[in-house]
């Protein structure tokens, strides 16, 4: 299988650490896309041109990554990432949701220009950013739901966490969260976590 892939988007890392939970990483041929190509590149498998975009041996393409995640569950006999029914399934797709949503808040807040220049953020920034300390607040208030078997959901947040770090900083959310913080250490040492760094442009 083809994945098209950026080593700095947290979508195609939550991808690839899903994929080493389950023992399939190995399957995966990643092929990188930069800002130059995504387009070309990636818009014969995937008309939004965007990543990740896996592309099965029979040239079927799925995006984004929840439906390839959703489609790697499937390959392997181990417990699921994402549990099939009851209480468990739906807090995992709830997290997964949050984690999601965490990372288009901070690719958003990291390409304002205003940040980047030390200008003031625009309202919408501004907005985003309230969006997405209340996302981790809540995270903070209810860390035990973060608890048990590794799911979908878990890595989701841990991805976002992680891409919070790359992006915005640590100082930027962990002040004030040491229950979040340190648990986001924890789950950044799980090998699946060690082995998909995000990297910086060369």
């Amino acid at each position: 299988m083809k994945l098209h892939h950026s080593p700095r988007s947290p979508y195609v890392r939550k991808v690839r650490v899903a994929a080493h939970e389950l023992g399939l990483h190995d399957r995966l041929e990643l092929i990188e896309a930069t800002v130059q190509n995504v387009i070309e590149q990636v818009s014969p498998d995937n008309p939004l041109g965007q990543i990740p975009t896996l592309v099965l041996d029979d040239g079927t393409a799925l995006y984004d990554s929840p439906v390839i995640v959703d489609f790697l569950d499937t390959l392997h006999d181990a417990p699921p990432l994402i549990p099939r029914a009851g209480p468990e399934r739906w807090r995992a797709l709830g997290q997964q949701a949050l984690g999601d949503a965490m990372m288009d808040q901070a690719i958003a807040i990291y390409s304002d220009p205003a940040r980047k220049l030390g200008e003031p953020l625009s309202s919408m920034t501004r907005r985003r950013t309230d969006r997405l300390e209340r996302c981790l607040d809540t995270l903070e208030t209810n860390l035990d739901e973060l608890g048990g078997a590794t799911t979908i959901g878990l890595i989701s947040v841990g991805c976002a966490l992680g891409y919070l770090d790359f992006r915005l900083k640590p100082d930027f959310w962990r002040p004030g969260r040491a229950a979040l913080a340190a648990w986001a250490d924890r789950f950044a040492e799980r090998p699946s976590m060690r082995s998909t760094p995000h990297l910086p442009a060369e």
